[in-house]
């Protein structure tokens, strides 16, 4: 195993398109929610949710975290490479698991980059903010786990470009198919079992009553999406031929 992770971590440092991922990762979570911090208009009091207001990168850090987490695996299917990481780690539950910690470590570390910077730059641009730390740690964990939301079904699928479609889809077209429907139940069932709309819950701080589904339980339903991902591209990974 500490063979299979010293592989995968020099595969990440080595391959210039994915190292580049990583600051932009921050950056994109960090600009977005700055200039969304800009854009707001408050009184005193404020009744915008100004935490959830200053995480608003967190919406476009996720996609580049999507690419960055599919290109892991996609890449070595796409040039054939993965037979190379097969041959060097012949246990392929090994492999998965060691990309599976290369990329929360990797996503770890840019995730609290933007993070922090989100909420340093909601805190200087607007006149103030609820609790922050479960809004800051539930933000990190949840980029954190759609990067091996990501990671899980580009194993499954096995190519970049599918995979980073399903994933999007499932982020950004979700949210838009639940609002298209018309009955205000089905919308909120809708909300409690998608991948963003549950997974950002964590970000809450005001009216955590009128909510889909609470904080914690939203992050929960964020979990068992990635955690079904992987065990789905683990057992393909096992039972198909590089």
């Amino acid at each position: 195993m500490r063979r299979a992770l010293h592989a995968e971590w020099t595969k990440l440092r080595t391959a210039r398109g994915l190292l580049w991922l990583l600051p932009a990762i921050a950056a994109a979570t960090a600009g977005l929610s700055a200039a969304a911090a800009a854009a707001v208009s408050c009184g005193t009091p404020c009744a915008a949710d100004l935490t959830k207001l200053s995480l608003t990168g967190v919406q476009l850090g996720q996609a580049v975290v999507a690419v960055l987490a599919v290109l892991a695996i996609g890449d070595e299917y796409a040039t054939g490479t993965i037979r190379v990481s097969l041959a060097a780690v012949p246990r392929r539950t090994a492999l998965l698991a060691a990309k599976a910690l290369v990329t929360t470590a990797a996503v770890g570390a840019a995730a609290t980059a933007g993070v922090a910077g989100s909420l340093l730059a909601g805190g200087l641009l607007l006149p103030g903010h609820g609790g922050l730390w479960r809004p800051a740690i539930g933000s990190v964990l949840y980029l954190i786990l759609i990067g091996l939301l990501s990671l899980g079904v580009a194993t499954a699928v096995r190519s970049s470009a599918a995979a980073a479609g399903i994933v999007l889809a499932l982020l950004y077209a979700w949210p838009v198919a639940a609002r298209a429907v018309t009955d205000p139940a089905w919308t909120r069932r809708l909300d409690r079992i998608g991948p963003m709309t549950a997974g950002t819950a964590i970000q809450a701080t005001r009216d955590l009553a009128a909510l889909p589904i609470g904080p914690w339980p939203g992050l929960g339903v964020l979990a068992l999406w990635a955690l079904a991902a992987l065990l789905a591209g683990w057992l393909l990974l096992l039972r198909r031929d590089a």
